[in-house]
């Protein structure tokens, strides 16, 4: 799940991602302050718009939320009022987490990607990777499926030439450090960064 708000560039409108779908099966319906979009085909909810946000609490911010329980209450205390009875839930654990490269193989469809198997702590993520400097051993940043990168791409379960990759290990500058070097590369971590702990 992921909430925008940006009052100066679309106004006082809180806009909630829970999945992604094609524009055409895209739907809407509307009571009070709230807009629910579905899925057509489905009937799947794949978001919420809540507009005058602000008559309802302060959200502060400019671009992607950081998510809190307290959020996900109001946000479902919100829909509740305007008449929704379903609920939203989520998963609040960190998405960018310091990772242990176990392995790490050469795709057989491409050569400059590798298949590397990384430890994030609770379970072992196949992630395909480009950076040349990857390697066996190296503790990294993994964003996990559903990471906002700074950028605002979402990390999604993916398949890169034919190999499912779930996550992302991360350069400085795709996670937009200061000082990021240029040269392309992974962000190699001390040894001492416990391996599953949140990065920021």
């Amino acid at each position: 799940m992921n909430v925008f708000y940006n009052r100066e560039g679309i106004g006082d409108t809180l806009l909630i991602q829970l999945n992604e779908i094609p524009a055409e099966n895209r739907t809407f319906e509307r009571k009070g302050d709230v807009a629910r979009i579905f899925d057509a085909t489905t009937n799947e909810t794949v978001g919420y718009n809540i507009f005058h946000a602000s008559t309802y609490g302060s959200f502060k911010g400019n671009g992607n939320l950081s998510l809190t329980e307290e959020m996900v209450e109001k946000i479902n205390e919100i829909l509740h009022q305007n008449g929704f009875s379903e609920k939203i839930e989520v998963d609040l654990s960190p998405k960018f987490v310091v990772g242990l490269v176990l392995e790490k193989e050469k795709h057989p469809n491409a050569d400059k990607l590798s298949i590397c198997k990384v430890d994030v702590g609770t379970e072992t993520l196949q992630i395909v990777c480009g950076a040349p400097n990857v390697a066996a051993g190296q503790k990294v940043v993994v964003a996990k499926v559903g990471a906002v990168m700074p950028n605002g791409m979402i990390i999604k379960d993916a398949e890169l030439r034919g190999v499912a990759s779930s996550g992302m290990i991360c350069s400085a500058k795709e996670l937009n450090l200061p000082n990021a070097p240029t040269e392309k590369g992974i962000l190699v971590l001390d040894d001492e960064r416990p391996v599953g702990s949140p990065f920021f």
